[in-house]
């Protein structure tokens, strides 16, 4: 479909010289071949993960919780969620970010609607004592995977909106606090906090990068940071979640809430270097409860040792890096909204990334995240995938501008 558009412009110059010294700094030859590296990089997460989500889910069968399934159950159904996921990312980067920009708001309508839906008795479905599902057949649909999604398109498309305003921080920042309020009062009911958590990084990322006052941002910073140490000292599980973490070893924690992060720790031992081997994890074997969701670090950890965690830790911290300079690229192409949805989605996976790593390493409290592109579950993949999309469609259209081009 681009090709004629290719062949027009195929004249034109490598490089074009801008005004505007942020631009120049890039100092690259400009082409319309995608990011071929960072597709690459997004391609061997998402096939690691899904080697390890079948390493990690093969022996659940032997399990009577699961008896009922196969071996190859979840890995069949992860490998159709990356089939579905790079269909809708093909779809999406079709689509302008104008259009984006546009559909921002209601998104973010829907998104808040589904989020209620979920919490209707018989339309939810309850999962270990959370609402947190919409059951649609093939896939249970989960809303704050959109939500993530939604909310930030919408906060991008706030600032660009406000940009006139946004050095006074209260009529700027409130209309953005009270969504997120209400956001994560609905999460908080499902409950699920660390999405809560995800979205009010996302948000204040976005705010701080669209350049709000900066003194003021980190008042309301610390004031988050007080709300959500006050949700944990007044919620008996999350603070029995806390003790658990500071001493997963303690014999009342390690067979209630620290559990999980004491195998997980086990299996990061086993490991040792270089890992017993894909496929040799025993923690696996039912002891690491959600091995392949929450936990699928742990296994990587112990078949594939401190290398192969080292290189899933560098294979994100590129991934974040060059989605930051793409957004960087385009605010330097006074594409606003383009650059901050990108620097959003860079926040978003750079930060989920780093709670997961943390939890399964020990360095932070035990939190209902999975590891992006990698974990099992179709909605995450999914908008993942789909955020991902968009940020290939904004670095073509950085392209195509200094190229002289036009959409």
């Amino acid at each position: 479909m681009l090709q004629p558009l290719l062949a027009v412009l195929s004249n034109a110059p490598e490089k074009r010289t801008y005004p505007n010294s942020l631009v120049n700094q890039f100092d690259v030859k400009v082409s319309f071949k995608l990011d071929m590296t960072l597709i690459w990089v997004i391609f061997v997460l998402l096939v690691l993960g899904l080697v390890m989500v079948y390493s990690a889910s093969v022996a659940m069968p032997d399990n009577p919780r699961f008896a009922n399934l196969t071996g190859t159950y979840f890995v069949y159904r992860h490998a159709s969620f990356i089939g579905l996921a790079c269909i809708v990312s093909v779809v999406a980067f079709q689509i302008p970010l104008d259009l984006w920009e546009k559909i921002a708001p209601w998104l973010f309508v829907v998104s808040l609607l589904l989020l209620i839906a979920v919490l209707i008795p018989h339309v939810g479905r309850v999962v270990n004592g959370a609402r947190r599902w919409i059951p649609l057949g093939f896939i249970s649909f989960q809303p704050s995977e959109f939500s993530k999604f939604a909310m930030l398109l919408y906060v991008a498309d706030y600032m660009v909106r406000k940009m006139d305003i946004k050095e006074r921080f209260f009529v700027a920042v409130i209309p953005i606090g009270i969504a997120v309020l209400v956001v994560g009062l609905l999460l908080l009911a499902e409950p699920d906090m660390g999405a809560f958590m995800v979205i009010a990084v996302i948000a204040m990322g976005i705010l701080f990068l669209g350049g709000v006052n900066a003194r003021m941002f980190f008042v309301i910073s610390a004031l988050i940071v007080f709300a959500f140490g006050t949700m944990i000292a007044t919620s008996e599980w999350r603070r029995e979640r806390i003790f658990a973490y500071l001493d997963p070893w303690n014999a009342e924690h390690t067979l209630g809430k620290g559990y999980q992060l004491s195998h997980s720790l086990i299996a990061f031992g086993r490991g040792e270097i270089f890992g017993v081997g894909l496929g040799g994890s025993i923690e696996k074997l039912h002891w690491l409860p959600e091995a392949h969701t929450d936990f699928l670090l742990a296994v990587i950890g112990e078949e594939f040792g401190l290398v192969g965690v080292a290189i899933v830790i560098g294979l994100f911290l590129w991934l974040t890096r060059r989605i930051m300079h793409i957004g960087r690229q385009a605010i330097a192409l006074d594409r606003l909204f383009a650059g901050l949805v990108a620097q959003g989605v860079a926040i978003w996976l750079g930060f989920q990334a780093f709670i997961n790593i943390g939890v399964n390493l020990g360095a932070l409290p035990t939190k209902g995240l999975t590891l992006p592109l990698m974990s099992y579950g179709g909605t995450a993949v999914l908008f993942n995938a789909l955020a991902l999309a968009i940020v290939l469609r904004i670095d073509y259209e950085n392209k195509l501008l200094m190229r002289g081009g036009r959409e």
